[in-house]
């Protein structure tokens, strides 16, 4: 759904929050299609598998933002502003 909208709507975005494994598509190729469109991007993905899982399944490139679930809420706001305060 959001990946339509923007589609159809693409005023650029700070930052996009998603998680590492979802139906259809992982996040990795959610997050490539909005790069496409805004490339520079800044991407903030999060999962409730370790980075190990995540980096040895191929899912996400060694480097990129990552957030562990469960994340407490100042954890993903301080992320959150550091993402955006980003050059």
């Amino acid at each position: 759904m959001a990946l339509s909208d923007y589609r159809r709507d693409p005023t650029p975005i700070d930052l996009l929050l998603t998680d590492v494994v979802m139906p259809g598509m992982n996040g990795r190729q959610f997050a490539d299609e909005f790069l496409k469109r805004q490339p520079g991007l800044r991407v903030l993905f999060m999962t409730g598998y370790s980075r190990n899982a995540i980096m040895h399944q191929g899912r996400l490139d060694a480097g990129v933002s990552l957030l562990q679930k469960p994340i407490a809420q100042a954890t993903l706001a301080g992320r959150v502003r550091e993402m955006l305060d980003k050059r």
